[in-house]
């Protein structure tokens, strides 16, 4: 097993049990445990929890960016990009229903904690909404396109935090559908 290959297996293990445990709560024991090496070995790779947790924040903005590219190849009108971000609250359903948003849990965890990586968890709030702006603009909504994107993700937010703590499946269809009208309305009203 390379070095590269080790730490990858290092990173997405940690990522899977800060988004399932949280960060406080998991240990580099629980980590090595997860990928099956000796302590010695995860020491080799990574000095710090701090240190594993920047790169799991990289990996994380780097899957965003790969997802954001893929939805703007996706669809063919900003709507449907759009549509492709509101759906992800069913694509990730079980997940959220079990655990939250992978991006706002580890935002409000870091926030409590008042660590110093909060500001780095936020960059994933940062792409999704600097995106959607594009996305509004492209629709026609130049004069508020940044807020209509930032109403957008503290929505799916907060639809994403009910969900995980009513474990309602009606709840989260019936909260993309509307989000899904409501972009239609805002096409339908461009400024």
């Amino acid at each position: 097993m390379s070095k590269h290959s080790t730490r990858d297996q290092i990173v997405e293990a940690a990522d899977e049990l800060f988004y399932s445990q949280g960060f406080e709560a998991t240990s580099f024991a629980d980590i090595a445990g997860a990928v099956q090496i000796s302590r010695g070995n995860f020491y080799y790779h990574f000095k710090s929890k701090d240190d594993i947790l920047d790169a799991v924040i990289d990996r994380r903005i780097a899957k965003t960016r790969e997802l954001l590219d893929r939805w703007e190849a996706d669809g063919d009108t900003p709507e449907m990009r759009i549509g492709c971000f509101i759906l992800i609250l069913i694509t990730n359903q079980s997940k959220i229903m079990a655990h939250g948003c992978p991006v706002g849990t580890l935002a409000s965890e870091l926030t409590k904690l008042s660590h110093n990586a909060q500001p780095r968890a936020n960059e994933l709030f940062t792409l999704f909404n600097d995106w959607l702006t594009g996305q509004f603009r492209a629709l026609g909504r130049k004069n508020d396109a940044e807020e209509l994107a930032l109403h957008l993700v503290a929505r799916s937010q907060g639809v994403a935090v009910l969900a995980n703590a009513f474990k309602d499946e009606n709840f989260v269809r019936r909260e993309v559908d509307a989000m899904t009208d409501w972009v239609r309305t805002q096409t339908q009203t461009a400024n």
